[in-house]
């Protein structure tokens, strides 16, 4: 076996550690939010204290929670400040100091994603806040709070996590400010940040902090940023110029000594060269799999940011062991209104993390690996019986039982020492790979055993699809049909032409039709009326007007209608964001003047044509649309017939031309029943 073989499984068992003194005090009914709550546990202080642009929900769907009873169950005191009024540093007194860190996340969801539409509007309801209200959080969160966190208390360390901080981990495009800006860690002046699903290193952290502060070396510790004024002793630096080159083989063979580290092109190099910004995305998702990651460094400035090889993913054990820690499984009592995140997910079940899909437009790959990580059977089993039992309000539905995916679950690659040495953005694009395994018996057969739990009516599975993993097993789609769908099943092909499809690493839509001739037939042979609701993205980088005209008319043969649609919005550090931002593809070697270029879909007036196509349907998108096809040299869609993409005519009041409809002429609406989702409306016959 390889040395990289090895390492990939060289991890502390999340649960090994010696607890800490204070866990003599116990489990809390809920982590405290006041000194009145900390008095009633008999603490006199916190040791960390998590701060969170979130309302705290004691649940395992919230990164918070999770984190909170991880620390709790190493024996630390943790409390917890959610949605803090960020404008005066006394709110984050509220606890006292920690004795040992402040804890820093932005929430469940990066802070200017939760506030601003992919037109930069600003959005006026927040789901992770009671009563949905907007505006509870800051833009930019993770800074603003670790900002006030040093305010409150100058010397006490902080330290970052979550999605927010971890897509930002290295000099990064920002799409809101439309420019390329730090790491996170500089703004912040954090100490510390952890990224992707942090358990493992923050367990370590914790423990170390505790024993000896943070005057020490962290660089062993995976999944980990800091700064340093220059390369130790003993590392032996390779260029991300060399990755791509003949001699890359020199630089893994180095590599085996684990002494090498990638320096990434200088910040103010990406800040004002775009290519080489390209070059430096390509270089960071190469270098993201734990069994060959190598570490990875970038200079801002005078110092340098230091990336330690991504965290070893948990074990199924571990897994275990974090979902049944000792949650509340519902808000803080201190709440008053309900929370709209809280009511989607207090009846759904987390099964995995992880995906290995690797869309160049998702941060999910890129936060939780590509590395699916499952629970046992007997842990699912028993939180859907907790949930039966304990959460008010359950009526024998599971609403959900799924992740990041919905059909992932305890797929792997078939062999560990190759999966350890794979350098693949994706294992199933641009096919999936033949070391894949893809069975899906193992998710068929907990599926059968969750819905005949007594008690529980119907589980559903509202996760989302990977319909070309789904065709490999027919047996899982008939599954599907006939017991885990209320109506309708989402899936996303993302459009229908290979020139975004290609960019985008999504599956040709062939897949999509082979997914729908098994799930149509499985629904006529259950005797079910069942619709599938694809998504689509508009103005994803690569995508010209040509190919959204074909996307229009393939949804118009195919009977969609979108009632809402999603413009793509460029999320930091996502290869589809080096597309957006550079021009450049970083899906193939970036050597100067010979990468490959990519279209960017960047002007306002592009991007709203590219959503008036998806919604061809609505007349308010009529006149730019009859537009746009003159000058495309398409006027022959423009008509009343079937094969027409628009009508020439507008009715009365929509419409920019706000042209009248003649007397007599047919309703802009056909006459054929309609069913309606959040997604798409689909004809039915």
């Amino acid at each position: 076996m390889t040395k990289a073989a090895e390492n990939r499984g060289a991890a502390k068992p999340l649960f090994s550690y010696r607890k800490h003194w204070a866990h003599r005090f116990g489990v809390a009914p809920f982590l405290p939010m006041s000194r009145a709550e900390m008095e009633t546990l008999g603490w006199d202080s916190c040791d960390i204290v998590l701060v969170t642009g979130d309302a705290y929900i004691d649940h395992p769907s919230f990164g918070m929670a999770i984190i909170g009873r991880l620390l709790e169950a190493q024996g630390f005191r943790v409390g917890i400040i959610a949605q803090p009024d960020w404008r005066d540093a006394s709110a984050f007194r509220a606890l006292g100091k920690p004795n040992l860190f402040f804890g820093v996340t932005s929430g469940n969801m990066d802070s200017m994603v939760n506030r601003y539409t992919s037109d930069r509007r600003l959005r006026h309801n927040d789901s992770y806040t009671p009563g949905g209200e907007g505006g509870k959080r800051p833009d930019r969160a993770v800074i603003v709070y670790a900002q006030r966190c040093r305010e409150a208390f100058p010397d006490a360390p902080i330290l970052l996590g979550g999605i927010e901080a971890s897509l930002r981990r290295i000099a990064h495009y920002d799409y809101w400010s439309d420019k390329v800006r730090r790491s996170i860690l500089f703004d912040a002046k954090a100490d510390l940040l952890l990224y992707g699903n942090a358990e493992r290193a923050l367990v370590e952290v914790a423990h170390r902090i505790a024993k000896r502060g943070m005057a020490q070396d962290f660089s062993d510790i995976r999944g980990v940023a800091f700064t340093r004024d220059a390369t130790s002793e003993g590392w032996l630096e390779a260029s991300a110029e060399d990755i791509d080159e003949p001699d890359e083989g020199r630089i893994r063979k180095d590599a085996q000594s684990e002494t090498v580290v990638i320096r990434l092109p200088a910040f103010e190099q990406v800040a004002n060269d775009p290519e080489s910004y390209a070059r430096a995305s390509r270089v960071l998702h190469r270098e993201s799999n734990p069994g060959n990651a190598r570490p990875l460094t970038q200079r801002h400035g005078t110092r340098d940011i230091w990336l330690t090889a991504p965290p070893i993913p948990l074990t199924m054990a571990e897994m275990d062991g974090v979902y049944d820690l000792p949650f509340a499984r519902a808000p803080h009592p201190s709440y008053t209104q309900p929370i709209p995140a809280w009511e989607m997910i207090r009846h759904s079940v987390t099964i995995m993390r992880g995906c290995f899909g690797g869309c160049s437009f998702c941060s999910i790959t890129e936060h939780e690996g590509r590395i699916i990580q499952s629970r046992s059977e007997g842990s699912i089993l028993k939180e859907i019986e907790t949930i039966r039992d304990q959460t008010e309000g359950f009526t024998g539905i599971i609403s959900d039982i799924g992740g990041p995916t919905a059909n992932m679950y305890r797929l792997a690659c078939k062999d560990r020492e190759t999966e350890a040495l794979c350098r693949r953005p994706s294992c199933v694009y641009p096919d999936i790979c033949k070391n894949l395994e893809t069975s899906h018996d193992a998710l068929i057969q907990l599926y059968r055993k969750a819905r005949a739990l007594p008690g529980v009516k119907k589980v559903m599975v509202a996760s989302g699809v990977r319909y070309d993993l789904a065709v490999k097993s027919p047996a899982y789609v008939r599954e599907l049909v006939e017991h885990h769908v209320g109506g309708y099943l989402k899936i996303a092909p993302e459009h229908t032409e290979s020139g975004p499809l290609s960019k985008m690493m999504k599956p040709g839509i062939g897949s999509y039709d082979r997914f729908k001739r098994l799930f149509d037939a499985a629904a006529q042979a259950a005797k079910k009326q069942y619709f599938l609701i694809p998504y689509f993205i508009a103005a994803h980088p690569g995508t010209s007007d040509e190919d959204m005209m074909n996307l229009a008319l393939w949804l118009k043969k195919n009977g969609y209608r979108a009632d809402q649609v999603q413009t793509y919005l460029p999320s930091p550090m996502a290869l589809s964001t080096a597309m957006y931002h550079s021009g450049f593809n970083p899906l193939k070697p970036v050597r100067r003047g010979a990468s490959e270029k990519v279209d960017a879909v960047k002007g306002l007036r592009q991007r709203r044509l590219h959503k008036a196509f998806l919604r061809y349907h609505d007349p308010e998108n009529w006149p730019v649309l009859r537009e746009a096809l003159k000058a495309m040299g398409r006027a022959d869609l423009i008509g009343p017939g079937k094969h027409h993409l628009v009508p020439g005519w507008q009715p009365v009041g929509t419409g920019k031309a706000g042209e009248g409809r003649r007397i007599g002429q047919k309703s802009a609406r056909p006459q054929s029943r309609e069913f309606r989702t959040n997604g798409l409306r689909s004809r039915s016959s």
